[in-house]
């Protein structure tokens, strides 16, 4: 019975803002349904449904953070409120974790960026009620992230009435915007993924190593996410090592991390009983890596494409085309006395393989490395 009622507030309401909006049509003529804006069966006012607009390869033309605005004015629909200064730049700064240009800018054309009352009407009078109108547009643009953000669905939390209009003036607001940059996102450690699987309770999860050893970039895994993943004014936990209790579904729980480790992987890899370790080349791949791959992209040696190709040991597989004649002994810590210098690679190096220790059983007896060296030690 409650649904019942509730549809038909719905279409009483729908048919008095028809009323207003599209004189001497209604919503039958206009060939749409509940469905062509609302996504659930009984849309409420805390809870509209509202259908997301399209925002997917919509935006060709792109800038940097630093070359767009600082500080935009927002007053084409000026009534009981002063103008609404929106602080750009810092949004754009922060907008990758969002989906980019895109979460604002979510159709333009090849020339300049295209204001939002290009597409959507002042007037809520109009024929084509699927394109909200300009009031509706500001409104779906930054209520979600504020509401979420702040918790408050107050209007005055971004609009000030014309008799507190003061301190509330351009001048003063560029000057407090002026320069202002997005502060940088403090990235934590590690997370640790409280489960109920049955693999294993705990994931352990190496922000640092994503980032810094993979390099993953963030929008790899933070897509279309909502400024409170960061800014919740109710979240005070500041830990670097935070402790995540995931309320996900499976799917959506493994969906970044299934880009790169496969659906085949035996699950105790992530799932464990006690918090894991960090990734540790040498014991992971049975080659520890030394000064000159340690601070290397895994991406350097393994290619971008996902997962992960897998590489030997032997330097030729990488470098290809090493000779006596294009590479230069010294970087090794070791260089080559006048003797050494001139032989070839493979003198040493038996059939190129530079992962075994060097053989000096071609010209010596009874010597070996690194008893005996083929020069001095330099770089100690």
């Amino acid at each position: 019975m409650k649904k019942i009622f509730a549809l038909i507030l719905i279409t009483v309401f729908a048919t008095s803002i028809n009323a207003q909006q599209s004189p001497g049509k209604d919503h039958s003529k206009l060939k749409i349904s509940c469905k062509t804006c609302h996504t659930c069966d009984v849309p409420t006012k805390s809870e509209p449904c509202l259908v997301v607009c399209p925002r997917e390869k919509m935006v060709t033309v792109y800038q940097k953070p630093e070359q767009t605005p600082e500080l935009i004015v927002i007053d084409q629909m000026v009534d009981r409120y002063n103008p609404v200064y929106f602080s750009h730049r810092i949004h754009a700064q922060m907008s990758n974790m969002g989906g980019g240009c895109e979460g604002c800018h979510h159709f333009n054309t090849s020339g300049p960026i295209l204001k939002c009352s290009s597409c959507h009407e002042s007037s809520r009078k109009r024929d084509d009620v699927s394109i909200p109108d300009l009031k509706g547009a500001y409104h779906r643009q930054c209520m979600d992230c504020h509401r979420e953000w702040s918790h408050d669905t107050g209007c005055n939390s971004c609009h000030t009435p014309k008799k507190d209009s003061k301190n509330n003036n351009k001048d003063n607001l560029q000057k407090k915007y002026a320069g202002k940059q997005h502060p940088v996102v403090l990235e934590p450690t590690k997370l640790v993924y409280e489960t109920k699987s049955d693999k294993g309770k705990f994931v352990t999860f190496y922000h640092n190593d994503h980032t810094k050893k993979f390099g993953l970039s963030c929008t790899t895994c933070h897509k279309q996410e909502s400024c409170t993943k960061c800014h919740d004014v109710n979240k005070t936990d500041k830990n670097k090592n935070q402790k995540v209790v995931t309320k996900k579904t499976f799917e959506d729980q493994h969906k970044n991390c299934i880009s790169c480790h496969s659906k085949t992987e035996n699950c105790n890899k992530c799932h464990n009983e006690k918090t894991l370790e960090p990734f540790d080349h040498g014991k992971k791949t049975g080659w520890a890596l030394n000064k000159y791959h340690i601070n290397l992209s895994c991406v350097k040696c393994h290619g971008s494409k996902l997962p992960y190709k897998k590489v030997d040991n032997k330097c030729s597989g990488c470098h290809k085309g090493w000779d006596s004649e294009n590479f230069k002994h010294s970087v090794t810590g070791l260089q080559l006395d006048e003797m050494h210098s001139e032989l070839s690679c493979e003198d040493c190096h038996m059939e190129n393989n530079y992962a075994k220790k060097p053989s000096c059983d071609g010209c010596h007896d009874g010597y070996s490395f690194p008893k005996q060296k083929p020069g001095k030690l330099v770089g100690k």
